[in-house]
């Protein structure tokens, strides 16, 4: 019996001594790197982002509404490029990275260099022939001068997004802050430098953002030529292509459907109301941009591991990360609104000198479109890590329906109050079928016998 209870009594010992080390690997494995990694990710979109939130706070107050009001135009324009772009070149590049091409980086980055100035060609053609447009047709030449900006600087813009999500890849996003470091510089520098020459405007505005985007993307290049492995096969850019299509065509959808219901609007009531209320919309939408880019920094962290966990633990480990994701990103932004709309006539009142305090009163019902936004984030995550982006063009498609069938009678009649309540109701549709798809997904993939292979779930997708 003594022996035993010497035995028992170490065995107790070696248990207390294990607890310590456990939670000292956890910390230092787990919990340390991610908090390290989320805080630069963070970082690199407060950098970026911040700069561009920074710019349009600048712009509302040194702009007349006119001239601001055609900045939102075109930049509500560049959010849908941005959109496409994503679909057809970031998004593919975060899924694939990881599983087809996670040998051959450097290889598989280079083709998406070429393809990114394919893409480019593309959409400058476009926007110039919008810009024309604008000009002969609508008799805009403001709105001319903006688009004609956007035009030139939309390369440059996208070829440093390119260079941000490739750090992301292998989840170091702290090269990508410190390129996104000299663009908030630039960005910010060089508009007061324009706006005390007396050259300020939407044109001007858009070339600052593409020549801090051009010396960010050369920084970042340098960067990445020095972290790549070298590659270990050459890649072919029709190959890339058509991976990125058969990915992408579904995710293209989904952006075009996804801009909608939040941006179309801005189009919607410059030409009901005119470009002065389309300013005030765009200031509104100026609070929200902290939040939404907090949140798209961390969708680019979460996805890759999101891919991951889907791939080793199946439904259980999708369901419990979605649910994670899910309350992490509503609470956030709870918590953010419950700051600023007590205090939502004095921040109006300082951010833009006094402009736009009529759209103030509408802030607590635009923070409520943020928060259901929000609930959406965690499915469209796993969904995306899933290779199902099909499933996300009918959520958004949905909101589409209600934007543009109860949204632009409802801009037309009531203004801004149409706008925010239409958003409202689009985003609560968005999240009601964004979780019914999820769960039908993740039921397909668990069915009995196994996870499907490739074609099974290319049968089971709508």
């Amino acid at each position: 019996m003594p022996l035993n209870l010497q035995d028992e009594t170490a065995a107790e010992s070696t248990a207390a001594e294990r607890i310590p080390l456990l939670s000292r690997r956890f910390l230092t494995e787990k919990f340390f790197p991610w908090v390290t990694k989320g805080g630069l990710a963070l970082l690199d979109f407060g950098l970026y982002s911040g700069s561009n939130f920074l710019l349009g706070i600048l712009l509302a107050r040194w702009m007349s509404p006119t001239q601001y009001g055609a900045y939102a135009l075109v930049f509500s324009i560049f959010i849908l490029v941005t959109f496409l772009y994503q679909a057809l070149l970031l998004e593919p590049l975060s899924v694939f990275s990881g599983t087809t091409y996670s040998k051959n980086l450097r290889g598989y980055l280079k083709s998406n260099f070429w393809l990114h100035w394919g893409v480019s060609a593309v959409i400058c053609v476009m926007m110039a022939v919008i810009a024309i447009s604008a000009k002969i047709w609508w008799h805009s030449p403001v709105a001319a001068l903006a688009f004609a900006g956007m035009t030139a600087a939309t390369p440059f813009i996208l070829i440093h997004a390119l260079g941000r999500r490739s750090f992301y890849l292998k989840l170091s996003p702290g090269p990508a802050a410190f390129g996104s470091s000299f663009y908030c510089l630039l960005v910010i520098s060089g508009s007061f430098l324009i706006y005390k020459l007396g050259r300020l405007s939407a044109f001007t505005a858009f070339l600052v953002m593409g020549f801090a985007a051009l010396i960010g993307g050369i920084i970042m290049f340098f960067q990445l030529q020095a972290k790549l492995e070298p590659a270990t096969a050459p890649m072919r850019l029709r190959e890339t292509w058509n991976k990125h299509w058969s990915y992408g065509k579904w995710a293209l959808g989904t952006c075009i459907v996804g801009w909608i219901p939040t941006y179309v609007y801005i189009p919607v009531v410059s030409k009901f109301s005119g470009l002065a209320v389309a300013a005030e919309l765009r200031a509104l939408m100026n609070l929200g941009g902290p939040v939404l880019q907090t949140y798209a920094a961390l969708s680019m962290l979460f996805l890759p591991f999101a891919a991951r966990v889907q791939g080793s633990e199946g439904r259980a480990g999708s369901n419990a990360l979605t649910r994670k994701l899910t309350g992490l990103f509503v609470g956030g932004a709870l918590a953010y609104w419950m700051v600023l709309i007590p205090l939502r006539r004095p921040i109006f009142g300082l951010l833009y000198a006094g402009k736009y305090m009529n759209a103030s009163s509408l802030l607590p019902l635009f923070a409520a479109e943020t928060i259901i936004w929000s609930a959406a984030l965690g499915p469209a995550i796993v969904l995306r890590a899933m290779e199902y982006p099909r499933s996300l063009f009918f959520a958004n498609g949905a909101a589409s329906i209600v934007a543009l069938v109860f949204g632009i009678p409802a801009t037309r009649y009531y203004g801004l109050h149409g706008v925010i309540w239409s958003m409202v109701l689009s985003n609560v549709l968005y999240v009601a079928v964004a979780f019914v798809l999820l769960e039908r997904k993740l039921s397909a993939v668990d069915a009995p016998g196994g996870k499907l292979s490739v074609p099974q779930r290319a049968e089971a997708a709508f």
